[in-house]
């Protein structure tokens, strides 16, 4: 019998054990509905891998990653080439994370995959709010006559826990009907007064990383100049610690158009800043 020690693929830190955590980070792999270049399939594998470059401490935060308490499952795998059946089986694999009585830390992905979460959540959650960080406002009701999209996604989710409930941050690129939809319905955000509404509220967190500028992410599918920077990402970060989140999700990082790298350890640092506010 060999002795090993092997390498971990999970993630740095994580709780090795299911029933014992609080939250279940899940890799959704999927890139099906991409409109330009695909590619966010190969992120949560090489995003486990970039982890391990981490410090498991936020000076940030003050805290560890295993203060976190959140358990890797790893990474759904989808038939590829069936959007439906994919979105189905991340609905009822969240299901079964918040009917464990945990949240879910989704690993994208294209962006789509934030549908079936709140679908899911929606039937264990009240009072569900989403805060929205993105270049693209997403609130299409189709793109090239498909309805399932990553760039209606947020539109979809509307339908479910109503655009009141919505707050949108970094957003810079979209159809005029859509800026139009975020004036109609007060999303855009500029400040953090502007989503205090919803510390009443029991919130998901998504992160689109093509908020952040392409001089720091340019390995996503659609980069958008004009961007955040890292530290005011995480500086929102800070400020929601005290909201209620009750899940959230990181997407649309595209490894190999970034062949340096920096980008996925972006990607990873965002996460374990995004698990610290959980």
């Amino acid at each position: 019998m060999i002795a090993g020690p092997f390498l971990d693929r999970n993630w740095m830190g994580q709780n090795p054990n299911y029933e014992t955590s609080k939250i279940i980070m899940l890799g959704l792999p999927f890139d099906g509905t991409v409109s330009y270049r695909p590619g966010s399939r190969f992120a949560p594998e090489q995003i486990r891998l970039a982890s391990w470059g981490l410090e498991e401490y936020s000076p940030v935060f003050d805290k560890e990653l295993q203060d976190v308490n959140f358990h890797d499952v790893g990474d759904l795998e989808f038939p590829l080439g069936n959007t439906y059946k994919s979105l189905e089986l991340i609905r009822q694999n969240v299901e079964d994370i918040y009917n464990d009585g945990k949240k879910v830390f989704g690993i994208g992905g294209e962006h789509l995959v934030t549908l079936p979460e709140i679908q899911a959540i929606s039937k264990y959650v009240d009072n569900l709010a989403l805060i929205h960080f993105d270049a693209h406002t997403d609130l299409r009701e189709e793109y090239l006559g498909e309805e399932m999209s990553h760039s209606t996604v947020i539109r979809h989710i509307s339908d479910i826990i109503g655009a009141n409930n919505i707050k949108q941050i970094g957003i810079r690129s979209g159809m005029k009907e859509e800026w139009e939809f975020m004036k109609k319905h007060n999303t855009l955000c500029h400040k953090y007064s502007d989503i205090d509404e919803l510390k009443s509220k029991n919130v998901f967190v998504t992160v689109d990383l093509d908020c952040l500028d392409p001089s720091i992410m340019s390995g996503t599918g659609t980069p958008e100049a004009g961007g955040t920077t890292f530290k005011e990402l995480n500086d929102w970060f800070k400020y929601l610690k005290d909201f209620n989140i009750i899940g959230a999700d990181v997407v649309e990082l595209a490894p190999d158009y970034d062949s340096s790298g920096v980008s996925t350890a972006v990607a990873t640092k965002v996460i374990r800043e995004l698990l610290m506010a959980m």
